[in-house]
């Protein structure tokens, strides 16, 4: 699928932009300048008319904090009610958007997934945690480390980019603290190195419709060896895996974009649309029209039901 690169997002939520692009940060398609990045809400939502579309970025994993305002933002198929004090964890390639209201107050850090894996190497108990988009509920010491951030990132002090990245080490691992009191998780075992060489390779090939064996061959190891590593660390095989993130991409795709299911099918590496429906269906447990009927129900509901799911 030569397209995938490039996002082929056309909106299919009501009153949201016609196109949605990947950036690096939102409205800019370079790489991350530098070691780190921390910003005012408002110093990017005011230039958009305090609403951003909804977006995704490869490599970068945001933490975002509410001071004062609020809103609600859109992170894959929920409406979160964004409150003072709110600590919203966006992993690397999640679809999310905003709408603040005006004035809000607050903060975006946004890291690099090269600093995410350095800090969380040997934090096998925080990397779950911090894997999944989560609203939660900012501490004072968390929101003290993000202001310390914030006043770092502006000055040119010397051993900045050593001290940034400490702040952020310490930032993930009171975001993953905060998120275990939000959504307690179990104990997660010690993930092996060949775990996370899998997912790498996943999320480059997903779409390439790649075979387990394909991947155990990249790997350099057997079909049944992956399966078996897999099923220890996520409770399923290796098949399984592929299969949902295929589809979670699916989703993705009719939910912010205005293809019709033969399109999505395309983009995603399918001959046949219906043969893509079957696949679906059997993961999602809605049909791809279905699925998109729910999300629209969902966004035409209004106001009242950001504030229940809030």
């Amino acid at each position: 699928m030569g397209a995938r690169g490039k996002n082929l997002y056309d909106s299919n939520m009501p009153g949201a932009r016609a196109t949605i692009l990947s950036f690096g940060l939102f409205g800019e398609s370079a790489h991350l300048p530098d070691v780190m990045h921390c910003e005012t809400i408002a110093a990017r939502a005011v230039r958009h008319d305090w609403e951003l579309a909804p977006h995704r970025h490869a490599r970068l994993h945001q933490v975002l904090l509410i001071e004062s305002g609020g809103g609600t933002a859109q992170v894959e198929e929920a409406t979160l009610r964004l409150a003072p004090r709110a600590l919203l964890n966006l992993p690397t390639g999640c679809v999310h958007g905003f709408r603040f209201q005006p004035g809000t107050e607050g903060y975006v850090v946004t890291m690099p997934d090269e600093l995410v894996d350095a800090s969380l190497a040997d934090s096998d108990e925080a990397r779950p945690l911090l894997r999944q988009p989560c609203l939660a509920r900012a501490d004072a010491a968390t929101r003290q480390v993000i202001r310390q951030i914030w006043r770092e990132f502006r000055d040119r002090s010397p051993a900045r980019a050593q001290v940034l990245r400490g702040l952020c080490a310490t930032l993930l691992g009171l975001t993953a603290r905060a998120l275990a009191r939000a959504a307690p998780v179990a104990p997660a075992a010690a993930e092996p190195p060949l775990l996370r060489r899998f997912e790498a390779l996943l999320e480059q090939h997903f779409a390439d419709h790649w075979k387990v064996a394909d991947y155990a061959r990249a790997l350099g190891v057997t079909s049944t060896h992956l399966s078996r590593i897999t099923r220890a660390a996520r409770g399923v095989p290796a098949s399984a895996l592929i299969a949902a993130r295929l589809m979670r991409e699916a989703r993705r795709h009719l939910a912010y974009t205005s293809m019709n299911v033969a399109t999505v099918a395309d983009a995603l590496g399918f001959s046949d649309p219906a043969y893509f429906s079957r696949a679906f269906a059997r993961t999602v447990g809605l049909s791809p029209r279905a699925f998109r009927a729910r999300l629209a129900a969902r966004a035409t509901a209004g106001p009242a039901a950001a504030q229940a799911q809030g």
